[in-house]
């Protein structure tokens, strides 16, 4: 190809640069008004005591009963991030069908706020309310979980209705069928296996969360490993960190295997 025939070089995209550059002013700006010092951190005496810092937490504490302990914990927190999940599944999928569009536009609006304003709020700051309404310990961690996660399933479940092709359904409801019965035989089984995966997925982001719950009294390894942290015992803050490693692996595996089995069925 000549230089003749070459296509003409598009014109510069004012728009991105413009938007980059104010990005990046953005950025500056964020560091000149935080004021860190990075001479400071970096200096001899700061990498000395990060170092020191560091080595307070080996050797782990291996010992039977504080394992034990650390496997009790995990097993609360895998026991609170599933009954959140399911939670959140159910009260999501209930959401989802008004939600996307099913029963009339206004109970479309009022389903999406509700979803907006459940996934709006962290999960954080619901540990910190179902704390104080249903006291310390992991329930309080599992409503936290299901409130959040019941605004982000529902979002996703409305939008996979949505996009689901509505020609089966209408034929059997043609057929004489009922709404609940077209929607059980024709919509469902097409949503159901995105469904499961994204439930899957939301499952393996709440097991790192519910650790995180027990920071504010969710129970689980988070407050074991807030406990050990409070009173400077930082070898067994860090077999309880292991066990949330070891947890979260696990997890993710098993998910990710799970979904990968129902690619092909929503692909």
């Amino acid at each position: 190809m000549t230089a003749k025939t070459l296509p003409p070089r598009p014109p510069p995209c004012w728009r991105c640069r413009i938007a980059l550059l104010l990005i990046g002013a953005a950025v500056v700006a964020s560091f000149v008004y935080l004021g860190i010092d990075y001479r400071a951190l970096g200096s001899a005496e700061s990498l000395r005591l990060m170092g020191k810092f560091v080595a307070e937490f080996f050797p782990p504490d291996m010992s039977p009963d504080f394992l034990a302990k650390a496997g009790h914990g995990a097993l609360q927190t895998l026991a609170v991030s599933a009954l959140g999940t399911v939670l959140a599944a159910l009260a999501g999928a209930v959401l989802a069908l008004p939600a996307s569009g099913r029963a009339g536009w206004m109970p479309r609006h009022v389903a999406r706020f509700a979803l907006n304003f459940l996934r709006s709020v962290p999960e954080l700051v619901w540990a910190a309310l179902m704390v104080l309404a249903a006291g310390i310990g992991p329930f309080a961690g599992a409503l936290a979980l299901s409130l959040h996660t019941t605004g982000v399933l529902g979002r996703l479940f409305a939008e996979a209705l949505e996009n689901a092709p509505r020609e089966p359904e209408h034929a059997l409801t043609l057929s004489g069928a009922n709404a609940v019965t077209a929607f059980s035989y024709a919509s469902l089984p097409i949503v159901l296996p995105q469904w499961v995966a994204y439930t899957l997925y939301r499952w393996e982001m709440n097991i790192r969360m519910a650790a995180v719950l027990g920071f504010v009294g969710g129970g689980g390894l988070g407050q074991l490993l807030y406990f050990h942290l409070s009173i400077f015992q930082q070898q067994q803050a860090m077999t309880v960190l292991i066990a949330m490693f070891v947890l979260v692996t696990l997890v993710d595996c098993a998910s990710a295997r799970l979904r990968r089995g129902l690619g092909p069925a929503y692909a």
